[in-house]
């Protein structure tokens, strides 16, 4: 049996609802309460990021195989429960980086524009042409924190754009390829030197708040921030304080520590001038689903051979 707890693509459901019982349930991501009761004689639970896969949902499930992971980010997963069980868990390696991508370095052609919220101004009989120059971002420095698979498409995409490319990952060996086309450096020398900054780590201890007031302070004079990682990599009080002092010049937030953002958790926001915000979905396109979805069919109907 096979539990689908968040969206998924309708021909990849079609696909193992052919193989095998197959319960679609994507409302379930909203009633985390009732996902151990369903999981009796599961042997493969598909999720998204929402979807909390713990030790005592892993309890009720003593014949669970395999858990899919619709994208890559496992910090919604107990991996040290699964491990102990012989539960296996897939991510979607590679399906949706090209989402990614494109997401982040749309988001620094808008911010360092910063014209594309004049349409209310207009609509009031202004016409803000001087406000609305904004810069160029052929020539300027997109710095990356983290640069795994996600990262390095996002720096092809940039260098393309005529960004040169600074990085710190003290995972990734320095004589990977990748490095070829990118300036290594410490947090601090990509703060520093990048006109733009995108966040590309998993939320662990060590992560947690590594954008904070310090860190912020560090950043250029005018620099923009990109997250599009995982919320609680940046402290959203003292990336707010920073931009409301101008020395943010704006922020594109795709995950944030509250989630599903709540009205309450996003009025903090509500004042700040060139700041986009949107639900989770830099990964998340009709394109990329297709392909992540198709991913995990593949890797689940190969488990429950």
């Amino acid at each position: 049996m096979i539990l689908i707890t968040e969206f998924m693509d309708d021909t990849a459901v079609e696909r193992l609802s052919a193989a095998h019982a197959t319960t679609y349930a994507p409302e379930l991501s909203d009633t985390q309460g009732e996902v151990p009761a369903r999981m009796a004689g599961v042997q493969a639970l598909i999720v998204r990021n929402r979807t909390q896969v713990t030790a005592t949902l892993l309890e009720a499930a003593p014949g669970l195989k395999c858990v899919g992971r619709l994208g890559v980010g496992l910090d919604n997963i107990d991996l040290d429960a699964c491990k102990a069980r012989g539960v296996e868990v897939m991510p979607a390696l590679g399906a949706n980086t090209l989402s990614v991508a494109e997401y982040v370095v749309t988001n620094a052609f808008v911010l360092l524009r910063d014209a594309y919220k004049a349409q209310d101004a207009m609509f009031a009989g202004a016409w803000p042409r001087a406000a609305c120059s904004g810069r160029e971002v052929g020539g300027r420095v997109m710095g990356l924190l983290g640069f795994g698979a996600n990262a390095q498409a996002t720096a092809d995409l940039a260098r393309a754009m005529g960004m040169s490319i600074i990085a710190y990952d003290p995972f990734l060996p320095a004589d990977h390829p990748a490095w070829d086309n990118a300036t290594q450096g410490e947090i601090a020398d990509v703060l520093a030197k990048a006109d733009v900054v995108s966040l590309h780590v998993p939320l662990t201890d060590d992560t947690r708040h590594m954008i904070n007031a310090d860190t912020l302070a560090q950043m250029q004079p005018g620099a923009v921030l990109i997250n599009a990682a995982r919320g609680g990599v940046v402290d959203e009080g003292a990336l707010v304080a920073a931009m409301a002092s101008g020395h943010i010049a704006g922020a594109a937030l795709d995950v944030f520590e509250t989630e599903p953002l709540t009205q309450a958790a996003a009025e903090k926001f509500k004042t700040i001038k060139n700041l986009i915000l949107t639900p989770h979905i830099a990964g998340v396109t009709q394109d990329s689903n297709v392909r992540v979805s198709a991913l995990i069919a593949d890797l689940v109907l190969d488990r429950l051979k």
